[in-house]
């Protein structure tokens, strides 16, 4: 029966642990786009010749930027369906 709340406890924090790693993902990648795109637009205002070299310069960056949420996702995805704490009371 000790098994089974142990199996419970760690359930609960894996699903805590993954939705904060979704959702604090996806709030600094949102604060990053933000700042990203209101520094691109600043730039091209000031000198609208240099844009396409932003523009090109803004999406790398974006994509960059993508991929902190895509390893979060990745990461919460691993300790749902595969969870390695669980080995720890299987055993």
């Amino acid at each position: 029966m000790e098994n089974i709340a142990l199996y419970a406890e760690i359930a609960k924090f894996t699903v805590i642990a993954a939705g904060l790693l979704i959702g604090l993902g996806a709030l600094g990648t949102a604060i990053g786009f933000a700042i990203l795109g209101g520094k691109f637009i600043e730039g091209s205002a000031r000198q609208p010749e240099l844009t396409p070299m932003l523009q090109t310069k803004m999406f790398i960056v974006a994509g960059l930027l993508d991929a902190v949420p895509i390893i979060g996702v990745a990461i919460a995805l691993l300790l749902i369906f595969a969870n390695p704490f669980l080995s720890a009371i299987a055993g």
